[in-house]
């Protein structure tokens, strides 16, 4: 049985959950609907794939969820806590609380080695420099980078990067991890390594997570697919 399943089983509660969520743009005199009042339950553990082809609104939805910016309408509960209308700080502590990020391109830091571009969120949520250490280095060789700990991000591939932000993503022990297009700089056979290797330490770390791809193949390897289709989930 794995984490989500037993979660499941001991009835927790939605790690994330989205009520009547909608999102907006104005274009001239338009006014285009990106989000037309999502409702969306991620489970303790659970990993869902969130699906659509490119401009179908998975990056907007994953802005709301992960409290990026404002101008959303509806309900949006992370581990328990009703943050939508949060101030910034609020939404901030959130954030760095509860949720991990890992995006399209890794955002490393580019003047800091491997190890510390996963020790510095750490020691930012008050771990010791020691804990922060082994934490990142811990990650890091289960990502098969215990060699690479002191590469900085241009002597590393783009495989390799991307392992690091994963890393990083994971270093606070976040309730769910939100991942948009995570392999999608990278060519099959490296993304196809480094997808398994996210899905692995996700699960081993009992995370859940909401992944977006436009990927058939890679959505089948997760726990349940949702799809986002003009602005509503199917």
């Amino acid at each position: 049985m794995n984490s989500f399943e037993e979660r499941a089983v001991n009835g927790a509660g939605p790690v994330l959950q989205t009520r009547g969520l909608k999102r907006s743009f104005k274009q001239g005199e338009a006014v285009i609907e990106v989000l037309r009042g999502v409702d969306l339950d991620v489970q303790p553990g659970e990993i869902v794939a969130l699906l659509g082809p490119s401009g179908s609104g998975k990056s907007t939805l994953l802005q709301a969820v992960g409290l990026l910016e404002g101008g959303f309408q509806g309900s949006i509960r992370v581990a328990g806590k009703e943050a939508s209308q949060l101030p910034s700080g609020g939404r901030t502590e959130v954030r760095r609380d509860s949720l991990g990020f890992v995006y399209q391109f890794h955002h490393l830091l580019p003047d800091f080695n491997a190890l510390e571009n996963v020790v510095l969120p750490q020691m930012i949520h008050g771990a010791t420099r020691s804990d922060a250490n082994a934490r990142a280095e811990h990650l890091l060789t289960v990502l098969g980078l215990g060699q690479r700990l002191t590469h900085r991000p241009n002597q590393l591939s783009g495989g390799e990067q991307q392992r690091v932000a994963v890393a990083r993503a994971l270093a606070n022990r976040p309730a769910l991890v939100l991942a948009d297009e995570p392999t999608g700089n990278l060519d099959e056979t490296t993304a196809d390594r480094v997808f398994d290797e996210l899905l692995t330490l996700v699960r081993g770390e009992g995370s859940a997570a909401l992944i977006a791809t436009h990927n058939e193949r890679l959505a089948a390897r997760m726990d349940r697919v949702v799809r986002l289709h003009e602005g509503r989930l199917e």
